[in-house]
């Protein structure tokens, strides 16, 4: 009956985050129409944008269900993309074995950080708050420049395009087909397949048992611990893909790259539905909430005078609502059971 009830609330949450969406770009279509914001091509930059951050969400939607958390998510992608650049640029190394030394650091982040987390007990923040400040200094370390990457086969991955059949016309009357790049493929593959872990695998449905309850799941006997080491390390590996994929939008590594990327992902998840205190959350549902972001910043550089800070200021006013709507349904919950 309770695993009812909480199917319920998801539900509830995905329909607002997913309706929020929808009314915010039809707004956009309406009032920006002259401005391009109607063509098939700009909801496709939704996703081109973000693809890196589609990625990066679902870990922490993953790592949030069990009622933890990941701040250390932006300092990863920024040391990957340095990692990645200086390999290929100043030491020579092909862009396969750069991509399999973004996983690789991504992989490390989330074996130690799990470690730390479930093992040792130590709270996720001050672990994870550690883990930026790490990935942070060590990109700095590698490099205080700017290195533009100009690998021949990275670039040809980075501007390679799958050309849909829709588009739309130019003003001479020329048609021209909408497209997304490999990370877009990539980012809905990863969302995708997510989704089916948590909904159809043991491995998903424990994770929302220790974040619903963690004494029920361990009088249930379920290892916690292993449990919730493998959801950090799975959080980690996707900091890291997700770290590659923003590296062939941006082409480059400097130590300001990804600076707030944790606050994006954690509040596209909440935004999405996930719950902070765990038990509820889907990646469909922060796919959306980064959806959403990205619509909010379109709208403000579509309407030119603002301030690119107004993206954060919506968001945060957001945050605060879906907060609000998560503790009342938690209040309303608690008064049936």
């Amino acid at each position: 009956m309770k695993q009812k009830k909480k199917m319920t609330s998801t539900g509830f949450l995905l329909l607002i985050t997913i309706v929020l969406f929808f009314v915010m770009y039809a707004a956009g279509m309406v009032i920006f129409a002259d401005k391009g914001f109607a063509k098939p091509q700009m909801f496709l930059n939704l996703f081109v944008s973000n693809a890196g951050l589609l990625v990066i969400s679902c870990g922490l939607t993953i790592v949030m269900i069990t009622g933890g958390i990941d701040i250390s998510v932006g300092s990863v992608t920024a040391l990957v993309c340095m990692v990645m650049a200086d390999l290929m640029e100043n030491k020579g190394v092909s862009a396969y074995v750069a991509v399999l030394a973004a996983l690789l650091i991504g992989l490390a982040f989330g074996i130690v950080q799990g470690f730390l987390v479930t093992y040792m007990g130590i709270q996720p923040f001050i672990v994870t708050l550690a883990g930026m400040f790490f990935g942070r200094g060590m990109t700095a370390i590698i490099s205080t420049d700017m290195i533009s990457i100009k690998n021949e086969l990275f670039l040809k991955w980075a501007n390679y395009r799958f050309y849909m059949p829709f588009g739309s016309t130019n003003k001479k009357g020329k048609f021209i087909p909408a497209y997304i790049p490999p990370t877009v493929v990539i980012a809905i593959v990863v969302v995708l397949i997510i989704a089916i872990l948590l909904k159809y695998f043991k491995f998903g449905r424990k994770l929302y048992a220790i974040g619903g309850n963690r004494q029920s799941a361990l009088m249930m006997g379920l290892d916690v611990k292993k449990t919730m080491f493998r959801a950090y390390v799975l959080d980690g590996f996707l900091a890291g893909l997700g770290g590659f994929l923003f590296c062939l939008n941006s082409c480059a590594g400097f130590v300001e790259q990804a600076k707030g990327l944790e606050m994006d992902a954690i509040s596209s998840a909440v935004i999405g539905g996930t719950l902070l205190s765990g038990g509820v959350g889907t990646p469909i549902g922060s796919m959306f909430g980064v959806l959403i972001k990205g619509t909010i910043s379109s709208l403000i550089t579509a309407q030119g005078t603002l301030s690119s800070w107004w993206v954060r200021i919506v968001l945060s006013a957001l945050l605060c609502f879906f907060i609000v709507i998560q503790s009342v349904l938690a209040s309303a919950k608690k008064k049936k059971s």
